[in-house]
């Protein structure tokens, strides 16, 4: 299923505004000073829903969601509700991906406002640190745009005595920033993606830029390659691209959370890479939609594998898992998808649980909350420019949710 964008200009909610204004404003003042902290982490290598649970108002109440339908502006559930109901009350502590951070933000408001009881703290670390985090048990939850290493999965099993889950939540275009004033569209293929990250295309107007770009005034400018300097699941996500589509990058670079960067200079978080491409004429970077949106930023339209060029919208986004067959444990990649409409670097965000947890509230707290995030939440990740889970991956994705119990 694909999802439709309702509205073609941004309509970011007030406080999401507000949210993402100061991540941005934040990585300005760290980019003056050149102060960038990394977190640790490695790289990844890829290969019916049951019993929910959802809410209403100021209860939560056990349902059986046999079917669930989402549309751009809608989201329905069927179910069969429980006479019994319990107040839903508890702390949630989660760390992790910044590429979803603005959307979780929002999710997090909504839901403690319907639910006073409630209070869920979510910190934008980076992929690597959400699952080091997670795996030191520090956090109730952590947030990955690089699903876990099988040994990492170990470490964590091991650590907690559960089965991790992994959930995804939404999908989104890891973007292709720069800052030319004057030069509205630039095109850009595989080749001369990975050649400028390489350090090979040095200038704005080399030949084979301006090939691809007929017609367009492209300056005699030096080209400023903005990478990210922290463990990063969107770095996981782009440098696995480069790594599909360019020998040579696999070679010299491959993919990771973090990698070895040929040229560059390094951004914390989403909000920083955009602020150092915002600062610099002649910068060109890579961050989630939302960000650049937000930020203003002009994106580059992307030759697909189908050979057509195609911009980052929510459209295309959901394009990229037509036709995709989800493992039973939903680690899977949507990086240079086959499908003629879809922008070639897209991957899904997933919130990492553990099927059994201590305190049997946290639980219950968890479990609301995703299927509030998964069904109700829709709209609201339409808003921040995020691409909903099909109806069959939202299935697969509830039937997770639904696992997490207490000892």
């Amino acid at each position: 299923m694909v999802y439709k964008e309702r509205v073609k200009p941004m309509r970011f909610t007030r406080k999401a505004r507000k949210r993402i204004a100061l991540l941005t404003a934040v990585g300005l003042m760290a980019a003056a000073f050149s102060v960038w902290v990394s977190s640790c982490g490695g790289d990844n290598e890829l290969p019916s829903a049951g019993q929910a649970t959802t809410q209403t108002t100021k209860e939560v109440t056990s349902t059986t969601a046999p079917a669930s339908s989402t549309t751009a502006g809608n989201t329905t559930t069927s179910a069969a509700t429980s006479t019994t109901a319990v107040k839903l009350q508890g702390t949630l502590n989660g760390a992790g991906a910044t590429f979803p951070q603005p959307l979780y933000v929002e999710w997090i408001g909504e839901f403690q406002a319907m639910h006073p009881g409630v209070t869920i703290n979510y910190q934008g670390i980076g992929s690597g640190g959400g699952i080091e985090q997670f795996t030191k048990m520090t956090v109730d939850f952590g947030a990955s745009d690089a699903p876990m290493k099988d040994e990492e999965i170990a470490r964590a099993e091991e650590a907690s005595g559960a089965k991790v889950l992994h959930i995804p939540t939404v999908m989104g275009a890891v973007t292709v920033v720069y800052n030319l004033p004057g030069v509205q569209e630039i095109k850009l293929d595989p080749a001369t993606l990975a050649g400028i990250f390489l350090g090979k295309i040095t200038k704005w107007n080399d030949s084979a830029l301006a090939s691809l770009n007929p017609g367009v005034s492209l300056p005699d400018r030096a080209i400023q390659v903005v990478h990210r300097s922290d463990s990063s699941g969107t770095t996981n996500i782009f440098t696995g691209y480069l790594t599909q589509v360019s020998a040579e990058w696999a070679e010299k670079v491959g993919k990771g959370k973090e990698v070895q960067w040929p040229v560059g200079v390094g951004g914390k978080g989403n909000d920083g890479v955009a602020a150092l491409v915002q600062q610099q004429v002649g910068a060109i970077g890579y961050v989630e939609l939302s960000y650049a949106l937000e930020s203003g930023l002009s994106t580059a339209v992307l030759k697909n594998k189908a050979g057509k060029f195609v911009a980052p919208t929510l459209e295309s986004t959901s394009a990229a898992a037509a036709g995709i067959t989800f493992p039973e444990d939903l680690r899977f990649s949507l990086t240079n998808s086959e499908g003629p409409d879809a922008y070639p670097i897209v991957g899904p965000t997933w919130i990492l649980a553990y099927d059994k947890m201590k305190d049997a509230s946290k639980a219950e707290v968890l479990k609301a909350w995703l299927t509030w995030c998964l069904t109700e939440g829709t709209p609201l990740a339409l808003e921040l420019h995020y691409a909903p889970l099909s109806d069959e991956l939202r299935e697969l994705a509830l039937g997770k949710v639904n696992m997490i119990s207490s000892f």
